[in-house]
């Protein structure tokens, strides 16, 4: 869950900072700029956060996980150097 919020989070401020920079350059308006950056990440990223969840959920409803594996995850992260290595 923690790991979600943190993800969530940094999706929140790479989102927001794209959208501004576009409705900046598309509006030349700070305010319109501003408010559109605000409304449209605040609504994709709470989107985001919901639909990181229900994958989940469905992955461990079906019995599956991800394949690729998580590059935080130490013996995961060995594993690919293994791979890599031996290939």
């Amino acid at each position: 869950m923690l790991r979600d919020l943190m993800k969530t989070g940094s999706f929140a401020v790479l989102h927001f900072s794209i959208g501004f920079g576009v409705a900046y350059l598309i509006s030349g308006s700070l305010p319109i700029a501003l408010g559109v950056a605000l409304v449209e990440p605040a609504v994709n990223t709470v989107a985001f956060f919901f639909h990181e969840r229900a994958w989940k959920r469905a992955e461990r409803a079906t019995g599956r996980t991800s394949e690729t594996p998580r590059v935080e995850d130490h013996h995961s992260f060995r594993n690919l150097r293994t791979l890599a290595l031996a290939g």
